[in-house]
């Protein structure tokens, strides 16, 4: 009774709109002193959260990807992007899908990637005559593949959570993110050539060359990251340290824009979404904490034995589950209070936690674009002014590519795997 207490409690002061912290925190205190346990023990659990050298990857890669903004990369990756795929049926949209792939692996944010890209191409897509409702579907259709890519912050905080290795969560994403944009470019032909929207000539060699050229920074940024983790060079944390100087490298001595004035404003911004990341992060090892001493995921595990055994039976469930909460929760909100307690669940069905964390995180995010809640669809319906009716409208077809790139995720789990497997070998369980 205590513990579905808390979670009502917790569940109502969510849906009250109170900060994710200030939820959690209070159904841990308050369980803390109906069970008559010292609460300078939630003290000492949300300080050893916060008391290690990977969860420092998190500031670190928020700078590393403020400072590639900083640089004005934003153009240089849709010309690229529009050299290599723009002559593809539906043109500015391909470009928007592709150029998502590409800033994924410098925001590691779908809300990042909807906001920066979408302000350059949905207008550009309205220009060139696509409906205004239509370029900002693609747009956030497109952005979701923003956490999945390295690095990612949705994949460092659910790592740190669910104690599971942060560089094999990294390169879990490189695949499924493939994967992701290559349903969404598929689903996107075959709509474009139905409605024949128009596309570009096909880039000569030349141009393709001199457009690449310019976006190599870039590309260059997931590169550092993603090939120093897999040599061994360095940790993940130790990426994203190489990233800032990279970033910084970039903004002061290549492109010469970014002097000490937006520096120090990109360290405030970079610092106080860091603080509220951090904090969230250090509550919810607490609540943790309370739900494995209840265990709580011991009994959802039994709960879900009596519906099948089957591994690929319980994942289905658990997604049907996750992308039915990300309606009304938004993702990293959804992620930090699900995480502790679903990964020892699906552990105990032989699932790879790893694989998991993919699944949970794609999952969540396509809430994003989903009403009610809908974060990114409301940041594209204001960019392309259109109805949020509209704007939901046409976004029920990209649906479709997306929960099939989930399924697909989901039944191929080497999808995930096979990249962290062969750099750090494969984990028996």
């Amino acid at each position: 009774m205590l513990v579905a207490g808390i979670l009502l409690l917790l569940i109502v002061l969510l849906l009250a709109g109170l900060p994710v912290f200030f939820a959690m925190g209070a159904a841990t205190g308050i369980y803390m002193v109906a069970a008559g346990i010292p609460l300078e023990l939630v003290a000492q659990r949300m300080t050893s959260q916060l008391n290690g050298f990977l969860i420092l990857a998190i500031p670190f890669f928020y700078l590393a990807g403020e400072l590639m903004n900083l640089c004005r990369l934003t153009d240089k990756i849709i010309a690229m992007s529009r050299s290599l795929v723009g002559h593809i049926h539906g043109g500015l949209a391909q470009v928007n899908i592709f150029a998502s792939m590409i800033f994924a692996g410098m925001s590691g944010s779908a809300t990042a990637d909807t906001a920066v890209l979408g302000s350059v191409l949905i207008p550009g897509m309205k220009k060139e005559g696509y409906p205004p409702e239509f370029a900002a579907a693609v747009t956030v259709a497109s952005a979701m593949v923003g956490p999945i890519i390295p690095p990612s912050i949705g994949m460092i905080i659910y790592g740190a959570l669910a104690d599971v290795s942060i560089g094999r969560l990294l390169l879990a994403g490189i695949f499924p993110g493939l994967t992701i944009v290559a349903v969404q470019m598929i689903f996107t032909y075959f709509l474009a050539r139905r409605r024949n929207y128009p596309r570009f000539p096909r880039a000569t060699l030349h141009e393709v060359s001199k457009s690449t050229w310019k976006g190599i920074p870039a590309v260059l940024f997931p590169v550092i990251i993603i090939g120093g983790i897999m040599s061994g060079l360095f940790t993940p944390t130790e990426a994203a340290a190489i990233a800032v100087l990279y970033g910084l490298t970039l903004g002061i001595l290549v492109y010469r824009n970014v002097g000490p004035a937006e520096l120090w404003q990109t360290l405030l911004k970079v610092s106080w979404g860091s603080i509220r990341v951090l904090i969230i992060v250090s509550v919810a090892s607490a609540f943790s904490w309370v739900m494995v001493r209840e265990q709580v995921p011991t009994k959802i595990a039994a709960g879900l034995s009596t519906i099948s055994t089957e591994p690929l039976i319980i994942l289905a469930v658990m997604v049907v589950f996750l992308l039915l909460v990300g309606l009304f929760m938004v993702a990293s909100s959804a992620e930090v209070v699900l995480a502790p307690i679903l990964v020892p669940v699906v552990v105990s069905f032989g699932i790879d936690p790893v694989h998991f964390g993919v699944l949970m995180v794609f999952s969540l995010i396509i809430g994003g674009g989903t009403p009610p809640v809908g974060v990114l669809l409301f940041i594209a319906q204001d960019i392309a002014e259109v109805s949020f009716s509209k704007m939901v409208r046409a976004m029920i077809p990209y649906y479709i590519p997306l929960f099939a790139a989930v399924v697909i995720i989901a039944m191929f789990p080497q999808i995930s795997l096979w990249v962290p497997n062969m750099v750090f070998g494969e984990v028996t369980r």
